[in-house]
């Protein structure tokens, strides 16, 4: 049975501009580590910076893994719920979003979908010994992004993207098999972090 697994991260810590962090790069560069152990076929990145030097850092552990952007990983907002759909919490974070930038989200959004959430077809690497059959692709991206895929996976409604979250570099993994539902194998495991590394890109809190 032809199966892909992605594998989900989100990028490492930035600053205010957008810029990856030395603690990003730690973080990236331990998810490497952890991934270094799986049959990788591919890592793909959004264009932007802090996506970009994650990928990057993470795939110094991934040595003659092709590495590239994908223009559908960008940071965007995936829906914007109607009024009866939207959590009073969130309301005001969308004031002054148009139609235009809502119909823009959605369009990349579909695009994100039509390129990756469905099985692909299997890697010559797949069918080696040793190897899990099937394709393996790291997708270094942003919060919304995991949410949006993670959301699609589980087939639940539209606006509940808003409820997910996933901090810096954790790892979301999802199967996707041929005439089967996709699998959430896990969401945002952060195992691959030292505790004072964890839970960055969530609000201040006392975290477990």
């Amino acid at each position: 049975m032809a199966t892909r697994h992605l594998y989900l991260a989100r990028h490492g810590a930035a600053d205010a501009f957008g810029e990856l962090t030395d603690v990003g790069r730690r973080q990236a560069s331990l998810l490497g580590e952890r991934l270094a152990g799986s049959p990788v076929d591919a890592v793909w990145h959004s264009p932007l910076p802090r996506a970009a030097a994650s990928a990057r850092e993470l795939a110094r552990h991934l040595p003659n893994v092709p590495l590239a952007a994908a223009a559908e990983l960008v940071d965007h907002v995936p829906y914007v719920p109607g009024a009866a759909d939207m959590p009073r919490s969130w309301a005001g974070f969308f004031d002054g979003y148009d139609e235009t930038e809502a119909a823009s989200g959605e369009r990349l959004a579909e695009a994100l979908v039509a390129r990756f959430a469905r099985v692909s077809e299997p890697a010559a690497s797949g069918t080696q010994p040793g190897r899990s059959p099937g394709t393996h692709e790291v997708l270094v991206t942003h919060a919304y992004q995991v949410a949006w895929l993670v959301r699609h996976a589980l087939d639940a409604p539209l606006s509940r993207w808003l409820s997910l979250n996933s901090a810096n570099t954790a790892l979301t993994v999802i199967e996707y098999r041929d005439g089967l539902p996709p699998t959430i194998v896990m969401f945002n495991d952060m195992s691959h972090l030292p505790s004072d590394l964890r839970w960055t890109g969530f609000p201040a809190g006392a975290w477990p």
